[in-house]
């Protein structure tokens, strides 16, 4: 979508969706001044009244150079055009102009939160009731869209970067923003109360295994074992529950791949923020309009194997791919990651073997778990706390098959001991003085592993 479109609010997306970005000429009825701490401040009808004025001079001024200018010439553009509106105050001006440069070049309202180092995540219930996390907490903001249209136009834009599609036929799509950052959306009226949006965001900067430690998600002997696990190629499930924190800590672990190794990553909508040069990224697509095109991700995880990776990495199994996944690790793939949604070690391995069954292989269910104790050799089970901080709660090691069972012994845990004065978790890592059964092979990688970070 060009910029020029962006002022005037005519998508050049072709879909159902009737976008109307463009401020109306007509005054609309006030809406209630709004303030938040990120800085959002809108609107009353002089102000809106002159917002479509300038929008107007923009056009004809712009015509086709706004498409070739910076963000920061577009600005300019803007301030010198709301400056010769003589009736605004200074501080009136500041709102106008940084109210159209969001709906120029951002996403309306919510950019500020977008741009917020402090929010992780952004929630749209419909165009009047918006929530964020921050630090861990949820809270409503005084955050508003102008009508249902606006935010459809504004979901529409959002869309356009990766070309997904939400209509009556798809109601539902993930997607992900320029910055990475995932998009989840549900339309009227399968959403009852309007479009709904979930935006998780992710620091430009994705985070190390020593900043976890120092944020107390993970503790430092903890990290040093994942870390050496990661060079010395044993294969890692992140298991947790939504919210958890499973691609912050995906992310971590990928950094200590080695960077002469060939990586290939498969995700749903491309997320992860590996470091490494020699990486390829896979995407998965969803149908088209006529239900064809359609690239799944076990469809992606099979010829990934054509692809000479030294490792691969799925961002989420889900269905019938983990039995590829399973299959990758199995067979020469050693030090391959991945994560799943479950509530503990124990639930991970038992919904692999459902996930196993959805890929319609026609396998008995011991030779299912055969796999799965071959392929997977450690799960690191990551929590969101009842605090809002993030905890990886266990780590656990896939031992073998005893009588038919896939057993398993925890390396480490987090025990929580009760809250603070503030509400805070208390609690500490332990280790559980095991020695991993895979010691010695970390040991053949010449990566020194003391054995008193498991307690010995």
């Amino acid at each position: 979508m060009d910029l020029r479109s962006r002022i005037s609010g005519n998508s050049a997306a072709k879909t159902s969706i009737n976008p109307a970005v463009r401020l109306p000429r007509e005054e609309r009825p006030a809406d209630p001044v709004q303030t938040t701490q990120t800085g959002l401040a809108w609107s009353n009808p002089k102000l809106n009244a002159i917002k479509a004025k300038v929008q107007e001079i923009l056009m004809e001024k712009a015509q086709d150079a706004l498409d070739k200018m910076t963000r920061n010439e577009v600005a300019a553009l803007v301030r010198n055009t709301v400056a010769q509106e003589r009736e605004l105050t200074l501080s009136e001006q500041d709102l106008v102009v940084k109210t159209l440069v969001n709906e120029i070049l951002g996403y309306g309202p919510i950019q500020p939160l977008l741009d917020d180092p402090g929010v992780s995540e952004v929630m749209i219930n419909g165009p009047e009731l918006i929530y964020v996390e921050k630090a861990g907490r949820l809270e409503k903001v005084p955050v508003t869209f102008r009508s249902p249209d606006h935010l459809k136009a504004t979901l529409e834009k959002m869309l356009s970067f990766t070309g997904r599609r939400v209509d009556d036929a798809s109601p539902m799509v993930d997607s992900r923003l320029p910055d990475g950052s995932r998009v989840n959306a549900v339309i009227h009226p399968i959403s009852v109360h309007g479009d709904s949006i979930t935006i998780r965001k992710f620091s430009k900067d994705p985070l190390k295994m020593s900043q976890l430690a120092e944020m107390g998600t993970i503790s430092e002997a903890m990290a040093q074992f994942l870390s050496a696990a990661v060079l010395g190629r044993i294969n890692i499930i992140v298991s947790g529950g939504t919210g958890s924190g499973k691609t912050t800590t995906l992310n971590a672990l990928s950094a200590f791949i080695p960077g002469n190794e060939r990586i290939v990553t498969i995700e749903d909508a491309a997320e992860l923020q590996l470091q490494q040069e020699h990486k390829v990224t896979l995407e998965a697509r969803p149908p088209n309009v006529e239900g064809k095109g359609e690239v799944s991700i076990r469809s992606l995880v099979r010829n990934a194997l054509r692809m000479r990776p030294d490792r691969i990495i799925v961002g989420e199994v889900r269905g019938g791919e983990a039995l590829d996944m399973l299959q990758a690790m199995n067979t020469g793939h050693e030090g391959s990651l991945t994560t799943a949604h479950a509530n503990s070690p124990r639930d991970c391995l038992a919904r692999l073997e459902t996930m196993v069954l959805m890929a319609g292989a026609d396998l008995p269910l011991p030779a299912i778990r055969q796999q799965i104790a071959s392929a997977i050799d450690v799960v690191v089970q990551q929590s969101r706390m009842q605090d809002g901080s993030r905890r990886i709660i266990q780590i656990t090691e896939v031992v073998g098959i005893e009588g038919g069972t896939i057993t398993t012994q925890d390396l480490f845990i987090y025990q929580q001991t009760g809250l603070d004065a503030d509400g805070r978790v208390i609690g500490s890592f332990q280790p559980q003085g095991i020695r991993p059964h895979f010691y010695d092979k970390i040991v053949r990688h010449g990566i020194d592993l003391p054995l008193s970070l498991f307690g010995w």
